[in-house]
Parts: structure tokens; sequence; C-alpha cells
């Protein structure tokens, strides 16, 4: 056998002729139109020491980035100088930056050179009282020390060579890592020397002088949020404009802060922050801040708008009628209607000189002071004059000519009558004391009927079950007062009353466009929905996400227990399941996405916006979100589920709640995913309360002094739904007995209310003006197997299913012996 041996020299020849004849198939023709890949430089902080940043940042299946600077002083770093440790090549991708947006760019890792400085922040967290997280946004408290001055010299010096060989990378594309992720991120942190760097050459800083400028004109005339959010987003931060002071925006001027202006981490939008944005974008944005600045003037220009003075009661006019207002119909003019209940109502007059004022009441002239005197307050009885239902009023006459009254007249109050239809809800008491005879825990049931309550009455225990399923010794009784969590009747009482609220105010359009209000709901569909699809159920969502648990169907994406990941994934990511106004579909989602909605519309937290705006005018303590965190106590609570969230034990998910539950929200959505204050559930009520509520709208949106919103606001919330009548805006409806189960057989084709899985159901019937209010803790009871499945025992009783008792009190109501 002949063998060839070739050395090692002839070895290289041939391979350099092969090389040399593949690069000879190609001919360069160099393109102009190219730029680099790496776009920024993005400055980090471990917040580990050395050893853990190595072992997070090299190690198998962890995170990475370019460079890694220790600090010195640090007992875990092994070496005498100081070095700088280069993990990944800066032509390679390193997974340094996550979830991030720069300057129209997203995923940075895929254009940046990320820096990690060891540098070791102490942070400390409250885990005794979710308070601070509602009300701060979180419950930690940080401390963060200064840098090591070599550290940084390192860090300035290492800076200035990849701006060398990134020449695409532009000063103001040097940044945090709070910058492009302030929604989750607070590195470098605010003792990072940005100055320091910026004198050396490396990122961007504003002039003093036109700082000063912008300062003056803003303190002046503050710029609007939304000029202010899309100043930011013209510099590089990922905020959307929505005209409203928002978490995001909060997030990204505490970033901002962090890095432009250290000594004022505040998150407020204060003219010295915005002057600040406005003096980077004129030194290195000049076009883009032409167009803000001419914004800016257009705006300032405007008169800013001064709402109407609020409304007083049904009626709070001014007669006669100014000539724009009056018609040519002469007997339309200076009358008006208004509802009371015979023998009961009031009115209230204020000239605005001496006046002689004739008024009729139902055709009757009212016995006046003559004259009345110049603004002076009267105050005059109607109970001689007003009936049942409609009434009319006329100002006839205000002399001498010029002189106008002030005429307002009250809505309607509820008054006790409960002792005169004592004996008509004896087959109703009869049926829920045998329930709770039979084991059903206990239940409250309030009847408002032309005016009056008519029916109120507790039965049964707020408490009546130990965690095991035994009875307790010692159940609670049942109050009238008792606090519910009302589930699902949020919807109506809180997140539809709000939304009437703000269209009365003129701020919301239930016809516009979801991205009307929230910008950032764009994509797969979501352009297409409006606001109203969300209140009907009509948008195609499924009926929930299991955003609570790291198992639900969508997968561990959409895990969260944070509200502000909730309501990312909720406004860009929960896909749809049926096509936009296909089919009405229940679901939560619809009402989650509506509390956002009324938050950046109000600019206010849900909950502080229906409390504030709606409950508290209306003189209303108990009706409430997060009611523990509010000062609360348990035992003044119905309990519902024994074992939490746990069905018994059958299920588990991170955090899950095993003790029964007395003044938080049970929902799993809103209690883990949107801090228990969501548009879905979390509303705690009394019936009488809810009761106030239910008469307001029976009245036609006010309650006493406290004008609401419009009767033609209720209407057109309470309408039916074009293909499916039981559904409103907001409300369930009758539908002409679609929905006995709820509403029962008598209910007239106008009635509306809710239900709550919870065991509580709410009707309004305006055309018999009747409203009625069942709330029961149905789930909490014992749970039992179905087969493969499982039900709570309270859910066997008629009690617990709304419509057997909803039906006796029509009986009782309709019963004319």
């Amino acid at each position: 056998m002949n063998r060839t041996f070739v050395s090692q020299a002839t070895l290289a020849g041939l391979a350099l002729m092969l090389l040399n004849s593949c690069s000879s198939r190609y001919t360069e023709m160099p393109s102009a139109n190219y730029d680099h890949r790496i776009k920024s430089l993005v400055m980090h902080y471990t917040a580990i020491d050395y050893a853990k940043s190595v072992e997070a940042l090299v190690e198998p299946k962890g995170l990475s980035s370019h460079y890694l600077v220790p600090e010195r002083g640090d007992p875990s770093y092994p070496y005498d100088d100081l070095k700088v440790f280069q993990l990944v090549d800066e032509h390679d991708r390193a997974w340094h930056a996550g979830g991030s947006y720069w300057q129209g760019r997203t995923d940075l890792n895929d254009h940046s050179i990320g820096i990690e400085i060891v540098n070791v922040p102490q942070c400390e967290w409250d885990t005794s009282t979710q308070a601070s997280r509602a009300e701060h946004g979180e419950n930690r408290l940080c401390t963060f020390p200064d840098f090591d001055p070599e550290q940084i010299e390192k860090v300035t010096e290492l800076a200035q060579q990849i701006l060398a060989r990134h020449p695409d990378i532009h000063p103001t594309a040097v940044v945090g890592h709070s910058d492009i992720a302030f929604l989750r991120k607070n590195d470098p942190g605010p003792r990072f020397p940005w100055y320091q760097l910026y004198q050396n050459g490396v990122g961007a800083w504003y002039e003093q002088d036109t700082l000063a400028r912008y300062w003056r004109a803003f303190n002046q005339q503050p710029v609007s949020t939304g000029l202010l959010q899309a100043a930011m987003r013209a510099y590089g931060y990922g905020v959307t404009e929505t005209g409203v002071m928002d978490e995001a925006t909060r997030s990204a001027l505490s970033a901002f802060q962090m890095h432009f202006l250290p000594w004022n981490v505040s998150g407020h939008d204060d003219s010295q922050t915005t002057a600040a944005v406005f003096a980077l974008l004129d030194k290195y944005f000049p076009s883009k801040l032409e167009q803000l600045w001419q914004r800016y003037q257009r705006e300032a220009e405007v008169t800013p708008y001064v709402p109407p003075a609020p409304q007083v009661g049904q009626i709070d006019a001014r007669f006669p009628e100014l000539e724009a207002q009056r018609s040519s119909r002469t007997w339309v003019n200076d009358k008006m209607a208004f509802k009371a209940y015979q023998g009961r109502g009031a009115i209230t007059l204020t000239a605005t000189a001496d006046a002689t004022v004739e008024i009729e009441v139902n055709g009757q002239t009212l016995n006046l002071a003559t004259p009345l005197q110049a603004e002076q307050r009267y105050h005059y009885s109607l109970k001689r004059r007003t009936q049942d239902g409609l009434n009319t009023l006329h100002v006839k006459s205000v002399q001498p000519e010029g002189t106008e009254v002030q005429v307002q007249v009250p809505y309607p109050t509820l008054i006790d009558a409960t002792a005169q239809y004592h004996d008509r809800f004896k087959a109703v008491d009869a049926l829920i004391e045998q329930d709770i005879a039979d084991g059903f825990p206990g239940a409250v049931l309030v009847v408002v009927k032309d005016g009056k309550i008519i029916k109120q009455t507790a039965y049964g225990y707020a408490k009546r079950y130990a965690e095991n399923g035994e009875l307790l010794a010692s159940p609670t009784p049942m109050k009238v007062d008792t606090l519910f969590d009302v589930a699902s009747n949020t919807k109506s009482f809180a997140t539809a009353l709000a939304t009437m609220h703000l269209v009365e105010r003129g701020v919301l359009d239930v016809n516009a466009p979801i991205y009307h209000y929230l910008p950032e709901y764009r994509g797969e569909g979501r352009e297409a929905r409006r606001v109203r699809d969300l209140l009907q159920h009509q948008s195609g969502y499924a009926p929930q996400v299991l955003f609570h648990s790291p198992d639900n169907a969508l997968g561990k994406a959409f895990h969260s227990t944070e509200k502000a990941k909730t309501e990312r994934l909720m406004l860009a990511d929960v896909p749809f399941v049926n096509g936009n106004g296909v089919r009405s579909s229940y679901s939560d989602t619809n009402f989650m996405l509506l509390g956002t909605l009324i938050e950046r519309v109000a600019g206010m937290p849900l909950d502080q916006y229906v409390e504030q705006h709606i409950y508290r005018p209306l003189g209303l303590q108990n009706t409430l979100f997060a009611p523990l965190r509010k000062g609360r106590q348990p035992s003044e609570f119905a309990a519902t589920e024994l074992q939490g969230n746990s069905r018994g034990g059958r299920i588990d998910f991170p955090g899950v709640r095993r003790y029964t539950l007395q003044g938080e929200v049970h929902d799993e959505k809103a209690f883990y995913a949107m801090n228990e204050i969501a548009g879905h559930a979390g509303l705690f009520s009394t019936a009488p309360e809810l009761a106030v509520l239910i008469q307001m709208l029976l009245n036609g949106g006010g309650y006493g002094d406290v004008h609401l919103f419009a009767t033609s606001v209720i209407d057109s919330f309470t309408a039916p739904h074009a293909r499916d009548r039981s559904f409103g805006l907001g409300w369930r409806r009758a539908a002409d007995g679609e929905t006995r189960w709820h509403f029962g057989p008598y209910a007239s084709h106008q009635a509306y209310g809710h239900t709550g899985w919870t065991g509580t159901a709410t009707v309004i019937d305006p055309a018999l003006d009747l409203g009625i209010v069942l709330l029961t803790n149905a789930r909490h009871s014992p749970i039992v197997e179905q087969g493969e499945s499982y039900e709570f025992t309270g859910k066997h009783f008629e009690s617990g299913n709304y419509g057997s008792v909803i039906t006796g009190v029509y009986e009782a109501v309709l019963d004319k012996r």
C-alpha cells in the first residue's frame, strides 16, 4: 500500500489557494445605504455583589451583559486591581435589556451594548399590609449607595471606547435600564453620575440657561399632561399619550428624574422636570421641539374649560327662561316636570331682587311670601300639592321685569314604611327561614316601592361555618347593615355608574373606539371595538382569563399578580375568541378593561372615583372597595368561601388563600391580579345602601339634593341591545322572561339589574317603581361532590338562586288584597 504524506506547509498553501478562489467569486460594490447595528449603550447596576453577579451573568441559564465592572471594597472580589470584564463580544447579542423601548425601537438586546456595574442598593419590603402598595404603587423602601469613583473612571473609559467603535450611538441613546424599562426597573439609580459622564463626552445633558428659560415659561403656563407625554416620547421614552397622569407616566418621569434631575425624584410633572425634557429636545432634537412648542402655544391660547356648577336636585333652574331658551310655542315656556310622591316634596326659591313670584304645582298656586326678599332662600313644603309619579311646575310670573328666581326641587328620598307591609311578605319569609333551618347560611332582603322601604329583613348568619365545614358553636347573626362582597354587581353599581357619570360630564363617549381612551389598545382587531362593546359584552372575549394562576389556559406569560402587568396584558395580548359584535359573551375581561379605561379618563383610581363622586355625595359610607385597607373590621362582613379560593383544597396556585374570607374580595382576578380594585368585582356594600342607589336610578338620576346624571343617560344605558335584549350597557335585563332565573316571571320589560357570584341579586323595575336587593352569602357553605365536579351546598337552596325569592317579592307587591 502506497502512502502519501503532505507537509503542514503544503496544507497551509492549499488552504490559502482555496480561500482566494472562494473570495474571487465576489466583486465588491459598496452601498451607501446601511448603518451600524448598535444604536444604544445601556447602563445597569447588578444589585448584587461581584461573586453573585458572575454567577448570574456567566453561568448557564442566566442573564448576561457585554461588560461587568466591579467595585472596590467588595469582599467577594478576588483581585487587587479593578478590572473590566468582557462577558459577551460586542457583535453578539447579550441578554441584558429584556422587554424594553427606546426611540422607536423595542427589544434593545438586538441593537445595544450593556454594561453591568456592581452596586448594591438596600431595599426593605413592608409585608404587613397592602395599603402602601395601593396608595403609592409599591410597598418597598430603597436606599442607594454612592458609586466607587475608580469604578466610574473605568466605566467612563469603557464607554468612551464603545462610542468610538460604534458611531451610531447618539448621545441621547446612552441610557439607563430604568429609561428603557421604567415600569419594572430603577437601575442604575439616582446616584449614578450621569452628568460626570456627560462632561467626559458620554451621554446627553441640557444647557442650564435653556432649562431656566423653559422653566420660567412653564411656571406661567404649565404644559398639559398629553403634551408632556408627547415630549417624553419624542425624546425616547415609551410613554403613550393619554392625557392622564397614569402610573406609566409617573414611572417614566421618575426614571427621567433619576437620570437628569437626581435631586428631585418624585414622579411629579413639575415645571422643572418639564423644562428639562424640553431643554433636551431643544439641544438634540430641534425639529421635534418645534412641533411640540407650536402645540404648547396653541394650547396656551385655549380658554381653560370651566365645568358648569353642579346641579342641585332634579330641578335647578332660573325663571323666567332666557330669551334664547324660549320657544315660539308659548305654552311650553317656564314649565318643568319633576318626580314626587303624594304628600311629599319641597321647593326652594331664591330671587335676584325683591320680587313677587307666582308658581303653580300640579295646577295649584303656591302660597308664597310677598315679596321674596333679594338673595334670601325660601323653603316651602309641597306635601299638599304632590302626587305619585309625574308632577308639573309652572313659574307663571316673576315681577318686576328683569328679576329672576332660582327654583330648586330635590329628588325623592326613601322613607321607612316596613310596618305597613309586614304581612305581605310572609311567604318570602317562610321560604328563606326554612332554608336557614336546613343549613343555608344567611341573607338580607330590602324592597323599595314608590319611594318607601317596604321590606328590610336580615335572616340567618353572617358567619355560620368553620373552615372545615362544621357548624360554628356560636355563629355570627346576620344584620341588616352587614356588608357583603357584591361580586359582579360591581359591574353595574360601580363600573356602569362611573361610566354613566363620565358620560353625563361629557368626557366619555360610549360610541368611541376604545383606543381613543386607551391608545395602546391596538392590533388583532382591537381598533374595531368600541366602549359600548365592552359594556354590552359584545367584544368577543372569553368569559375570563385566570391571571392569578400560572396554569391558566393562555400560558404562564399571562400569569400576573401586579395590576400594571395585568393591564398591559389586557390592553395588548389577551386574545378574542369571537368576532366583534357576533354574539353576546359575558366576560369579566370586558369590565376589567372598563375599569382601566375609567381610571384613565377620570385621572384617578376607580375606587376613588366612585366613592368621591357617587357614593359619598349620597351619604353612603358602607359602599366601598378594599374595605379592610380603609379601616373596616372583618367582623362587619358576611363571610364567603370557607377555605379562601381553594374550593376545599381542590385548587392550588401561588399565594392561594385557605382561610374564611371576610372583607376581602373573593374574586381571584380582582384580589390577586388587580390589587382588589377592578371593574368586574371588588365592591362591598349593604342592602340599605344599594337600595339608595336603586332609588336614585328610579328617581331618574338623583337623590335628595344630589344630581348624578340625566334620565336620558339612564335610558341609554338600560336600553336593550338590538341582538340580545338581555343586555344593556353594564346592566342585565329581564328581557320579557328570558332571564326569569334572575328577575322572575313578573318583571316588566323595563326591569334591569345584576347578580353576583357570591350570592347577590338586584332588580330595578321602573314600570312598578320597584327595587329589590337580595344579598346572601350562599358560597359560605361546605362543598359537596357532584360526579367529577363539585358545588357549594348554599347553591342548592332556593334562597341562593335568586329567582324564587324575587318572584315571591313581586307577588307580595302585586297582591292588592
